[in-house]
């Protein structure tokens, strides 16, 4: 239960940056296409927190380590809107980044540890809990305390490359100061409260479990190695580069691009940012229930369908509003399943470790960073171009081709075993049969 809650103000502190970037940009000087290097920090911190996870948690109480890692993370979050300088502001998300994925690897390794290959509704519950906090970021950082910025201060583009006089102005510029839009402020704190209550919870249930935390049990399932496990792993570390990279891509762009290429006002863009979150988290939600009846790799297929159909909706038709709706609702309901179901898939065929679930988890952490950044600094040198939407097309084609190759290569050695076995019947129904 608290590692579902965990999740869910997780998904609230990575998804508000996607509303309030424009105005994250704008507190720092600074415009969208010259700070797209925000992901790289935050998914430095992200690779490096899953290697600083795997040592703690075998030497500290799992209590203690992520209240810890709350705790860290509501600082980071309050002092985020107080930063001026870009560096500074990079320098917190890499600190939130090592804490958001001490509680990523937390809660999917002990998932399967307890309940193997048969825990997909349980991993479905545990990101569905993320993607609900994902829907109500956008909500209460724009639509519920909106913006009091005027709209002046709106003219230049978002992706514009920076003015040349920038950095003169940023050696003058304090380090903290409070922001220019209060909201961006109020945003931010709520929702780092919010999760320090919920750190006060889990540091009341270590000093209760003074004695120490046992150690999570392992699985009851029997321990599975397949022929070309490593390969198996290489191709779901690309699987996930792919997948988080187009989700956390079109999650953080997605508000504006509605904004300074599609025309939309802001409240019209904080709304397609929330139908996007709030699609994919009422599929996550429903496929707490599909998994029950639905084999994993079955929701993939489906899931990778949705997102092909959708993203490339979304480039056909990327100046209509309507369209921007209909195809945004839909690639966050296709989105939604993938990654849980991903986990879940793989398990049938091999045992996941600490280690190869961080390995795997380190691939989505390389797609957060260098697919977002890269797009906003494409995006910036083709102003005309919605380099956003042709990334997503990109991602959702390679997930489309990836899972096919992981497929085969996982039940190549099953059905070498049944042609083996049919081999070896026959072998034995010719033994038997009487000879002439």
């Amino acid at each position: 239960m608290y590692s579902f809650c965990l999740h869910k103000f997780q998904g609230t502190a990575i998804a508000i940056l996607g509303p309030t970037f424009q105005d994250l940009a704008r507190n720092v000087n600074r415009n969208i296409s010259s700070l797209s290097e925000i992901f790289v920090g935050r998914a430095f911190g992200y690779m490096s927190g899953f290697v600083l996870g795997g040592i703690l948690f075998d030497r500290m109480n799992h209590f203690l380590l992520l209240g810890v890692s709350l705790v860290v993370t509501t600082v980071g979050l309050y002092f985020i809107p107080f930063c001026k300088t870009a560096v500074l502001l990079i320098v917190m998300m890499s600190v939130m980044g090592v804490s958001f994925s001490i509680l990523d690897t937390g809660g999917n390794v002990l998932i399967l540890d307890i309940w193997g290959h048969e825990g997909a509704p349980h991993m479905q519950a545990l990101h569905f809990s993320f993607a609900l906090g994902a829907f109500l970021a956008p909500i209460l950082a724009k639509l519920v305390l909106g913006t009091s910025v005027s709209a002046e201060n709106h003219t230049e583009p978002a992706f514009q490359p920076p003015a040349t006089n920038g950095s003169s102005e940023a050696d003058s510029s304090p380090l903290f100061g409070l922001p220019d839009d209060m909201n961006l402020l109020w945003a931010y704190a709520s929702t780092s409260t919010y999760i320090f209550i919920v750190s006060l919870f889990l540091f009341a249930l270590f000093f209760k479990k003074s004695s120490g935390q046992e150690k999570a049990k392992p699985s009851a399932q029997g321990y599975r190695r397949a022929e070309y496990h490593k390969t198996l792993l290489c191709l779901l570390f690309l699987f996930f580069f792919f997948y988080v990279g187009g989700e956390v891509t079109y999650g953080s762009y997605v508000f504006s691009f509605a904004t300074t290429y599609a025309g939309m006002e802001e409240r019209e863009a904080a709304g397609l940012n929330s139908i996007f979150w709030g699609t994919f988290a009422a599929c996550r939600g429903l496929a707490i229930f599909f998994a029950a009846c639905l084999q994993p790799g079955t929701m993939i297929v489906l899931s990778n369908i949705g997102s092909l159909a959708s993203s490339l909706f979304l480039v056909l038709f990327n100046k209509s509003p309507l369209c921007l709706w209909i195809a945004t609702s839909v690639y966050g309901a296709s989105m939604a399943a993938t990654f849980p179901s991903g986990v879940s898939w793989i398990e049938q065929y091999t045992t996941i470790s600490g280690k190869s679930a961080a390995f795997i988890l380190i691939g989505g952490a390389l797609g957060q960073m260098a697919i977002p950044a890269v797009v906003g600094v494409v995006q910036g040198q083709y102003l005309d171009l919605p380099v956003v939407l042709y990334s997503c097309l990109g991602a959702a084609l390679f997930t489309a081709l990836i899972f096919p190759v992981m497929h085969k290569v996982a039940t190549l050695p099953l059905d070498r075993q049944r042609k083996e076995d049919i081999k070896s019947k026959k072998r034995k129904a010719l033994s038997s049969s009487p000879r002439i």
